[in-house]
């Protein structure tokens, strides 16, 4: 199936690659779905989920150097003068014509640390007499363990408050600038633009790369860490 085309008969540009968009997508769904496990004591899901969202972090920080123009971090983390010409309004289109503002940049950089850091904690988090820990917390003494656990509980709060920021941000681009930030992540493309070029061939044997080294990771993880070789 070809790509659509817009009103000037021109193809549609190519924005996020499949495997970003993936990512994306996993997140709106995996962050919910352990606030739930956690408010509903579902731990063993709990548990699960949080070793799956690890896995798609370490896959998203791999992509942010192996991926396609703009899933990499030196394309959207610019910075404080980008920032200050971006909200002053003198970047100009060619600045800023695919992929993530210098602001929004940062807003993706800092979400994707917090739930690092908020799955990192829950990892040494837990209690074994409730018969719920995070795999790595034997490594760590009872009194780190439940600090990390108080942490963990109380920081979820700030990554709410990241996606709402993130939340509100969509919702002001469509309704004071006109522009559908939602689309172009569930297909990949956006309405042409003159001048500008899509992101290319997705590079599919680094992206496989990065799932395997991803996923050995969250699998070594899982099983406590234990020594290499």
């Amino acid at each position: 199936m070809g790509a659509s085309h817009g009103t000037t008969g021109a193809p549609n540009v190519r924005v996020w690659d499949p495997l970003l968009r993936l990512t994306h997508w996993s997140f709106a769904l995996i962050v919910p779905a352990m606030w739930w496990t956690a408010e509903n004591s579902a731990w063993a899901w709990h548990r699960r989920l949080g070793l799956v969202l690890l896995g798609i972090l370490v896959f998203r920080v791999l992509w942010g150097f192996l991926g396609p123009k703009t899933a990499r971090f030196a394309s959207f983390v610019k910075g404080p003068g980008a920032v200050i010409a971006y909200l002053r309004g003198r970047m100009t289109d060619a600045a800023t014509r695919i992929g993530h503002s210098p602001l929004a940049g940062w807003s993706t950089l800092a979400l994707i640390g917090a739930m690092l850091l908020q799955v990192s904690m829950g990892l040494f988090a837990g209690d074994p007499y409730d018969g719920m820990i995070g795999p790595l917390n034997p490594l760590v003494g009872v009194m780190t363990a439940d600090m990390l656990t108080d942490w963990h509980e109380t920081f979820f709060w700030v990554v709410a408050g990241l996606i709402a920021l993130h939340l509100a941000a969509i919702v002001f681009y469509a309704t004071v600038k006109r522009e559908d930030l939602v689309s172009p992540m569930l297909s990949g493309d956006r309405p042409p633009m003159a001048g500008v070029a899509g992101i290319g061939p997705v590079p599919w044997v680094r992206g496989l790369l990065a799932i395997a080294l991803a996923a050995g990771f969250a699998l070594w993880i899982a099983a406590g860490a234990p020594p290499l070789g």
